[in-house]
Parts: structure tokens; C-alpha cells; sequence
């Protein structure tokens, strides 16, 4: 790969330290450099500028030159260049810095300043922290305590403004707690491209809604209630469910797509309560799709299955399962249909298996339209994955074609399948009753029904591994919550069937498995599952330049500031 050239840098003055920071950085992110914190709510990474809370006040100021000579004028004093300072504080976020530029954080000034803005913020503020649910994640509150001057000595009666109201199918507005900061407008508007929301009335009065006859109902209107700084926009999903204190955060994968969105699982006690974005500026800079979201409730979904193993549709213990599958597949006349939402781990179990059987594999595509942000026309999250660990060595197609001839030809008499449903694939139920099936999944289908050996497994919410995105970049996820009683890690399964079928065991942990898949495949022979970056690693992805993925797919690319190609 070329290396990214490097930024022209520009050398400021912040709270008496010097420091080089790439140019056309604004003040809040160059004070962040020095872990200095600049509080602000309109502000946001990735969104345009509004300036419209003015809470990032700071000190600035210039080095003195003579007008007419252009010297620097020199401070008697300490024998340094004087600095001119701005007579009033200047806003962090809409200021670039400038060479020799000089910055206070801290000051009298920002300080008077910063309680001057939060006390106006809180004029017509409801105290209902307590039972506010954004309470434990909101800047207002914590800012209130930092900057702010404690007491109030507004006396007049608060405005009082619209509660429970519906922008959208997902999205509850309580307008008594806006602050006005523009945030979900203008990601609205620069991100997902629908134009829908904006402030009415003046003043106190002002308040947020949707334009009319439009409502808050784009993918990724969930976003909004991510970005907003107090309690305003909520999740109605997520809404009074639970105190985000009480919640442990684990990193995940989206699996919607192969587009890779980093995710955080937000958990207790083995129940999972919504999924929010993680940020990764490679990948899917701070936004995530509403679908994607939701995945979460497959975990406790209606058809999962959970009763544990069986044979002939009667239970059975996970070893007599075991015996009963190796008996069918010693037979001979196998073929293995492998998933592209299985972590590069399994799939590289499965590949071991595939070889002591001497056995073909298939993998199903799923395609739809893509979006051109993140949702990808690929709906498979880890296809990549199957070509880097050599489970495949071409693209898959949506209808198991040829191995539905090879059934209905004779040639195969046992299938095992790791997580997908052969129906959907384009089997007929006649040729599901011509062969022997074991069926290793998380959800009940036609497979499962018509499976001679029915092992269920975890969902990737209840596992460890790692997927290989679009780009070929490899990232992992971690086990948020513990799978349902009856089922078993689909690493456990492939080993045991493996060593059933007289070839080695496998470790069945991924930080155990890694320096076995390092050793057999090429692609990630220097990388390892504990060191791997959790922004990911790129792999090469030279080896399949030539593949033709799916419409819209690139090998690498690089994101937008504010958006990600699908």
C-alpha cells in the first residue's frame, strides 16, 4: 500500500505548551492532543460547524508584529515575542489554528464564560435528572458540575415544552430538555441525506420538529439520539428499559453486511438491550444503521433454538450427537455448505473438516441493494473471511445449484450445514429427503425440521471471533452475553467432529486457535487475535484483486469525513 502522506504541521501555544498539530485542526481538537478538555455540545467531529451553544469558549491570542516593520514586538519584561490577546473569548470549534497561535483553557475569562453559557442553557432546563433517560451519558449534566456555577438565579417560571413526542418510528422527542444544538439536524441533513428535522418559533419558544407532512424515519435515524447531548432525542426501543450504569459494554461486529460497522453490545446479566456505534474512522466513522441495531433481539427470538441437541428430532446428549454425525459422514458422499456470517475461526474449522473428508464446500450469498453508506449489496458479513482461510476459492452464488444436482444425480448422501437453511438456498423439499442432513445453527427452519442431527449453537453476539470486511480488513468481536442452556460454541462442535472422524483436535478458543491459523494461512501468518488492533488490520487483499465482488464493492477505499461507500 502507499503511505498516506504526512500532514503540514503547525505549532500552537496551549496553556503554556507548545505543540504540533496537523493544519486545519480546530482548537477543541487540538487542546484534546494535550488532554486538554474543551466543553462543547453543538460541536461534533464529523458534522459542519454551527457554533450554535457557544460552551468551547476560549482565550486566544496572536504574537505581536509591528504594522509597519513587520518585526516581532518583544516583551521587556520576559525578553519572549508579546502575544496579543482577543479582548473577548473566541469559540474552540469554529477556529482553525494558526502558527504561533496561543491558547488558554482555562482561564478567568473562559471560565466566567463557560458559567455565563451553562446558567442561560439551564434557564429552561427541567430538573428531572433522575428519571431522565439519558441520564449516566448526559453532557449537560456532567458540564453543569465542571463548568457550571452551581446555583441559578433565575426565579421565573420555565417554559414548558412538548414530551413523548414521535418524530419517527424510533424516535421519541422530549423538547422540554433540547438545547438547541443542531446536531440531528445537520447529520440529518449531511449524512443521511434526509433534509426532515429544523427549529420553529424564536427565542425560548423555539422548538424542533419535523418538516411537515416528513417524519424522522430514515435507516439511520437512531444516530441522532447517539449524537444528542442531553436527553432530548431517545430511543423509543431503548426507552426507561435500563440505567446504562448498570450495563456492560463489549466490542462487536455488525453482521448486516460486509461493510464491518464496529458496534458496542450494551448488556446485564446475560440479556442484551441495544447496540450502539463504535468509532472507527476506516470503516464507519461514529454511525451505525437502524436495521443493524436490532439484530440483537435474534438472540432471544421466538424461533431460536435452544433445546439442545437431537437425533431423529428425539433429545440427545452433545457426544451421541457427535457419534451420530460422524456415523453419517463416514458413509462418504458428503459436501458441506459452509455460512458467510460464520467468523473466520469457524470457517476455518470448517475447511479442517472439509479436508479430512475429502469433501466440497458451498457457501450462500446474500445480495441486496446497498445504500452507499453502510449497508453494503453484500448482506454477508465475513465472505472475505471464506476466501483468506481457504474454505472457498471463487465468489458464491444465492441458489446451491450444483449441489442440488449433485443430490438429485446421487453423488452426495450427507450434508452438514454450519448455519444456513438449504431451502432458502434453493433446495426442494424432495432433495432434503434424499439426504442425510446435520444441521449446526442457531435458528429453527426447514433444515433444522428435516435435520437427522440438529446441534444448536451460539449466536455471535455469544461468541468470540473475527470477520474480514469489504476491505479486507480483519476485526474482532468479543462474547457479550452467554449462549441459551442446550447449546454449544460452533468451535466445540467442528473439533469434536473432527477428532470423531480421526483427525486432531482443534483448540476451541480463538486466542488457542489463532497461532494454528497463522501457521496455515498465508494472509494472516503475522497477525494475532489478542494484538489485532481494535480498529482492525488490512490485509493484503492482492491475491482476489481480480474477483468480481458485488456491485458498488471495493477491495479498499477510503471513507468520507462524513460517510462511508457502500
Amino acid at each position: 500500500m502507499i503511505a498516506a502522506p504526512k500532514p503540514d504541521l503547525v505549532t500552537v501555544n496551549i496553556d503554556g505548551v507548545d505543540i504540533a498539530v496537523p493544519k486545519g485542526t480546530n482548537v477543541i481538537e487540538a487542546a484534546k492532543l494535550l488532554q486538554k478538555d474543551v466543553p462543547h455540545y453543538c460541536y461534533h467531529p464529523k458534522l459542519t460547524v454551527a457554533g450554535n451553544c457557544r460552551m468551547c469558549m476560549v482565550e486566544m491570542g496572536m504574537p505581536a508584529v509591528d504594522p509597519a516593520t513587520k518585526q516581532p514586538v518583544m516583551d521587556t519584561a520576559t525578553g519572549k515575542q508579546k502575544i496579543n490577546w482577543i479582548p473577548r473569548p473566541q469559540i474552540g470549534c469554529g477556529t482553525t489554528v494558526a502558527p504561533g497561535m496561543h491558547i488558554k483553557t482555562s482561564s478567568q475569562m473562559v471560565k466566567d464564560a463557560r458559567e455565563g453559557v451553562m446558567e442561560f442553557l439551564l434557564i429552561n432546563h427541567p430538573l428531572d435528572c433522575p428519571i431522565c433517560d439519558q441520564a449516566g451519558e448526559c453532557k449537560l449534566q456532567e458540564q453543569a458540575t465542571g463548568y457550571g456555577r452551581g446555583y441559578s438565579r433565575f426565579v421565573e417560571e420555565k417554559n414548558v415544552k412538548p414530551k413523548r413526542t414521535q418524530l419517527g418510528p424510533r424516535v421519541t422527542l422530549d423538547d422540554e430538555r433540547c438545547i438547541l444544538c443542531s446536531r440531528c439536524i445537520r447529520f440529518s441533513k449531511e449524512i443521511a441525506k434526509d433534509d426532515v428535522l429544523g427549529f420553529v418559533d424564536r427565542g425560548s419558544y423555539s422548538t424542533l420538529t419535523c418538516h411537515p407532512g416528513k417524519k424522522l424515519e430514515n435507516n439511520y435515524s437512531l444516530n441522532t439520539v447517539d449524537i444528542c447531548p442531553v436527553g432530548a432525542l431517545t430511543s423509543t426501543d431503548f426507552r426507561f428499559k435500563m440505567r446504562v450504569w448498570f450495563l456492560k459494554q463489549t466490542n462487536t461486529i455488525d453482521i448486516e453486511s460486509s461493510v464491518g460497522v464496529n458496534a458496542t453490545v450494551w448488556s446485564r446479566e446475560g440479556v442484551i438491550y441495544r447496540l450502539t456505534p463504535r468509532r472507527n474512522d476506516a470503516v464507519n466513522d461514529t454511525w451505525m444503521s437502524d436495521s443493524g441495531r436490532f439484530l440483537y433481539k435474534q438472540v432471544a427470538a421466538a424461533d431460536r433454538l435452544a433445546a439442545g441437541p437431537r437425533i431423529n428430532g428425539a433429545a440427545s446428549t452433545l457426544d451421541n450427537a457427535i457419534a451420530g454425525a460422524a456415523e453419517l459422514l463416514k458413509a462418504g458422499s458428503v459436501a458441506l455448505v459452509g455460512s458467510g456470517r460464520a467468523s473466520v475461526e469457524e470457517q476455518f474449522a470448517l475447511k479442517k473438516l472439509a479436508d479430512q473428508l475429502g469433501a466440497s464446500v458451498s457457501l450462500v450469498a446474500r445480495t441486496a441493494q446497498g445504500d452507499k453508506l453502510l449497508i453494503s449489496a453484500d448482506r454477508n458479513p465475513n465472505v472475505r473471511g471464506a476466501l483468506v482461510t481457504g474454505l472457498i476459492s471463487a465468489l458464491p452464488s444465492a441458489q446451491l445449484t450444483q449441489l442440488a444436482a449433485d443430490i438429485d444425480a446421487g453423488k452426495v448422501k450427507t450434508i452438514v450445514s454450519h448455519g444456513e437453511d438449504l431451502a432458502a438456498a434453493g433446495l426442494t423439499p424432495a432433495q432434503l429427503g434424499k439426504v442425510s442432513i446435520i444441521y449446526l445453527g442457531t435458528h429453527a427452519n426447514a433444515t433444522s425440521a428435516a435435520a437427522k442431527v440438529l446441534i444448536p449453537t451460539l449466536h455471535t453476539f455469544e461468541k468470540a471471533g473475527t470477520f474480514v470486511n469489504q476491505q479486507f480488513r480483519i476485526q474482532k468481536f468479543a462474547a457479550a452475553v452467554p449462549g441459551p442452556v442446550g447449546s454449544t460454541n460452533d468451535l466445540v462442535v467442528l473439533s469434536k467432529l473432527l477428532v470423531a472422524l480421526g483427525g486432531s483436535a482443534l483448540p476451541t478458543d480463538v486466542h488457542g486457535l489463532w497461532p494454528v491459523i497463522a501457521a496455515s494461512v498465508p494472509a494472516l501468518a503475522q497477525a494475532a487475535y489478542r494484538t489485532l488492533p481494535e480498529t482492525g488490520l488490512l490485509l493484503d487483499a492482492t491475491p482476489w484483486s481480480g474477483l468480481p465482488f458485488v456491485e458498488g464493492e471495493t477491495l479498499h477505499y477510503k471513507p468520507a469525513a462524513a460517510a462511508v461507500a457502500a
